[in-house]
């Protein structure tokens, strides 16, 4: 799928992969709403390349319904929806004093991670599925897992699960909205330089990197934008999980 002139949605867009794919899919000439909580960052990345910044909240139907309209009546029907938004907090399933993980970070950590982007990919590819055809395909889906979906580490029982959710769904919702020409894919990235670990001092960052097998560093969010253009580009690519982590297989701490 050719992306230039096409509508755009990326959710968590104001920073990390989610900000390096708004740029990226900017500078290949497409129309871009950003979806985010973030209002004074998620204004400046939308400013930065020309596009639109919507308050959403993936896990409210109601907030998404409002960003998608708003999203299309600046730029029409979206055909490009790439799934970022997400949060991670590192609690143990049994902490100090033998206190058991809280059910409400559990909850939250799925409703983000997991129901939103089906929220948001529902909801995308109805309205995608009206449109003609291009080239044989009216839209393509990119979702976010993370290497945490295969091999969480200590205190990643929520994150791993909700990542593990978003992992089992790519095939079968590929497979449902397959008779509407609209592609799923998921990537799975290791440790990338996110704003959470550019917050931590360089010698943690070189130590973390220096556990990658090939290249030995931390990957940076412009090659996860990348990765998004190649599996718009390719048709053949749908249905399937790619890990993107320099063959990293996680410790348990």
């Amino acid at each position: 799928m050719d992306i230039t002139g096409l509508a755009a949605i990326v959710t968590g867009g104001a920073s990390g992969l989610g900000k390096a794919t708004a740029q990226m899919l900017g500078a290949q000439g497409a129309k871009v709403a950003i979806f985010d909580l973030n209002d004074e960052a998620g204004t400046a990345a939308a400013t930065e390349i020309g596009g639109l910044y919507v308050g959403v909240n993936v896990s409210d139907e109601r907030s998404v319904t409002q960003g998608l309209d708003a999203a299309e009546q600046a730029h029409g029907v979206a055909r490009i929806l790439v799934n970022c938004a997400g949060i991670a907090p590192a609690t143990k399933t049994v902490g100090k004093n033998n206190v058991p993980h809280p059910l409400d970070s559990f909850r939250k950590t799925v409703e983000v991670n997991l129901i939103g982007s089906f929220n948001v990919l529902a909801q995308f590819a109805a309205r995608a599925a009206t449109l003609d055809d291009i080239g044989g395909e009216r839209g393509v889906i990119v979702n976010t897992a993370s290497v945490a979906a295969y091999d969480g580490q200590i205190g990643q029982a929520a994150y791993g699960a909700s990542k593990g959710g978003v992992v089992g769904m790519t095939l079968p919702v590929a497979r449902d909205l397959a008779q509407h020409r609209i592609r799923v894919m998921t990537i799975a990235p290791g440790l990338f330089l996110t704003p959470m670990l550019e917050s931590f001092p360089q010698h943690v960052q070189d130590a973390l990197g220096a556990q990658v097998p090939h290249p030995s560093r931390l990957g940076s969010p412009a090659e996860y934008a990348q990765l998004v253009e190649a599996i718009i580009r390719n048709p053949m690519l749908n249905g399937e999980v790619i890990r993107l982590d320099g063959a990293i297989r996680m410790a348990p701490r």
